[in-house]
């Protein structure tokens, strides 16, 4: 077990954590980090579905055009709110850092 982590060096983790955040801010630290995950989860599992969305278009026998707003027509959008003519984030091509 040499790179393991042995009982007492979980037991000094945790006496330094308590020392620099103080059991106050505990609590709050625990919540932010909750949701951060929460957030993080749910704009993963929407790239799972945008990527498989994506291939199931690209897949022989799919649909053959580029945006399902091109051919629906002028006043066509998802909602109430959409502008005709403007792109939405998710139709733009986003190029990866």
């Amino acid at each position: 077990m040499t790179g393991a982590l042995q009982p007492w060096h979980w037991i000094v983790l945790i006496a330094i954590v308590l020392l620099l955040f103080g059991s106050s801010r505990l609590p709050g630290l625990a919540k932010s980090v909750g949701q951060s995950m929460k957030i993080f989860k749910k704009e993963v599992n929407e790239l799972r579905e945008d990527k498989s969305g994506n291939a199931a278009d690209n897949a022989p026998g799919g649909s053959t055009t580029s945006s399902p707003s091109s051919t629906a027509g002028p006043g066509a959008g998802s909602g109430t709110d959409s502008v005709p003519g403007l792109i939405s984030n998710k139709d733009r091509d986003i190029p990866k850092a």
